[in-house]
């Protein structure tokens, strides 16, 4: 018999107040895509963690090629022969590509040489990146690509994928998916974690589903469906989104004749965008990473202030040279696409992390007599995780100790509670597991129902057709006009994020 790629036994991991594995076993076997399933919070990602050596775990036992191993950091997992994509990056922010990428190879290789080696992985697999761009410069798609290029150069005989199509366009996983099938069938086994069902069934042949920390069932997806599925995630299947038809009024957000040079040499010049969202409707961004949308992002959300007087309007408010308080306090609230670090500060409380951007958060009843009233700001955060299903030790628990789709829900939730009139949210559902994802945008057309005016910029399609009124699409810094959501098509979506709408 052969020997199993991978065996996990009695593996269990606690933190202070949740257990994230209890007594967890896993087989994957040479050449096998494996999916591991379950929703937010389930210990996926501390399981992936244990076998790539970055936690360690309180009991259990390792086995890789039939061996017992004690992988105590993230370069013996490498030196046996696994390589992890992570769902949150593991890049440093002021170093290029080629050095970040060069940091987990054999030294025995150049720069320049791991630099030719990203360029020919990325022409292979259809990963466009530019080895020389630091890291910073980038969009959380075109991250994502950096993070599976440096996995695959390692030649890995087992694969860690957590998330690694969340913010890929559709052509992209198409390309991927060959890389994987193509690495199966030369024996390297996968381990793969998705929130996206069709995805697990199309590509995995194994699955283990996780539910509290605890294996609950293993499965071939190919004999599930999605609903099948979803029961043994969560349980139940997610609720169907209820559309309902709603008058559209003024225009909560103008942007007319847009254009922005680029801050830095990597980045993307806005030209003439011209833009309109109503109250009373989803407007949705569709666009491959890296073509404008952070830049747009930022001209929208205030941290870049640069934009000509009378570009970017509010009602009857120009807003262009506004930072992002004072356009608050107009009624815009804001979801960035980073979690870490621009949505949430890591280190502070979920409770603490209110007082960056609700208002009512740094005044009465959270202030009495200039000092903070931590009780209130408490039962705030304790409201905003039940309503929308957080997962965590309380409203004490800090941001980077969240799983990242319970820390999405979270900061989505915070923005959403506090009844804006104009939302603009990036990459809502990033790494949320079907149920909550399904409440994200439930949540979403709640609020375009209250007459809230709602903007989408979002690289999953299907996403966005579920819940938007409206499309655009972004490409090389241009915005494609609006088509109506019930008239455009996938294809039609697909071919103008090459910027081929002139012709239509």
């Amino acid at each position: 018999m052969i020997a199993p790629r991978l065996q996990l036994t009695g593996i269990t991991k606690a933190y202070p107040g949740v257990i994230a594995n209890s007594d967890v076993a896993l087989t994957v076997l040479p050449g096998q895509t494996h999916a591991v399933l379950g929703e937010n919070g389930a210990g996926k990602s501390t399981l992936m963690k244990i076998i790539y050596g970055s936690i360690k775990p309180d009991a259990g036992q390792i086995a890789f090629n039939g061996q017992v191993a004690h992988v105590r950091n993230p370069k013996e997992a490498r030196a046996l022969g696994i390589s992890m994509v992570f769902q949150h990056f593991n890049l440093f922010d002021t170093i290029t590509v080629a050095e970040n990428v060069w940091l987990g190879l054999d030294k025995s290789l150049s720069l320049s040489q791991v630099a030719s080696s990203i360029s020919q992985k990325a022409a292979q697999y259809g990963l466009d990146i530019d080895p020389e761009r630091p890291v910073h410069t980038l969009g959380v798609g075109e991250m994502q690509r950096v993070e599976i290029i440096r996995a695959l150069l390692t030649n890995p005989q087992l694969l860690i994928l957590d998330e690694p199509t969340s913010v890929l366009t559709p052509q992209a996983v198409e390309k991927l998916f060959v890389v994987l099938k193509q690495l199966a069938s030369e024996g390297c086994s996968i381990l793969y974690i998705s929130h996206k069902l069709h995805e697990i069934r199309a590509l995995c042949n194994a699955c283990t589903v996780l539910r509290g920390g605890k294996v609950t069932g293993v499965c071939n997806p190919a004999d599930e469906s999605n609903a099948s599925l979803s029961r043994l995630m969560i349980g139940s299947e997610p609720s169907k989104l209820v559309h309902n038809t709603r008058a559209v009024g003024e225009a909560r957000l103008r942007v007319k004749g847009l254009s922005l040079p680029r801050e830095d040499q990597f980045g993307v010049d806005l030209q003439g965008i011209d833009l309109q969202v109503r109250a009373g409707e989803v407007v949705g961004i569709a666009g491959v990473s890296g073509n404008g949308q952070k830049e747009l992002l930022y001209a929208l959300s205030g941290e870049d202030c640069r934009a000509p007087a009378g570009s970017i309007t509010m009602g009857a408010h120009d807003v262009s040279a506004l930072h992002p308080g004072a356009r608050r306090k107009l009624g815009l609230h804001f979801v960035p696409e980073e979690r870490l670090g621009r949505g949430a500060v890591p280190t502070l409380s979920l409770a603490q992390n209110l007082l960056l951007t609700r208002r009512e958060a740094i005044a009465a009843p959270h202030f009495l007599g200039g000092w903070l009233q931590l009780g209130a700001l408490d039962a705030q955060a304790r409201r905003i995780m039940e309503r929308f299903g957080v997962k965590a030790n309380g409203p004490d628990a800090a941001a980077r100790s969240l799983s990242g789709g319970n820390l999405q829900k979270f900061i989505v939730g915070r923005e959403i509670d506090a009844q804006p009139s104009l939302f603009i949210v990036s990459q809502p559902t990033w790494g949320v597991d079907v149920g909550a994802a399904a409440q994200i945008r439930g949540a979403i057309l709640a609020l375009r129902d209250a007459g809230c005016a709602v903007l989408v910029v979002s690289e999953e399609l299907d996403e966005l057709f579920e819940v938007c009124d409206r499309l655009h699409v972004i490409a090389h810094g241009k915005l494609s006009p609006s088509v109506a959501t019930a008239q455009a098509t996938v294809e039609q979506v697909g071919e103008w994020m090459s910027g081929l709408w002139s012709a239509a």
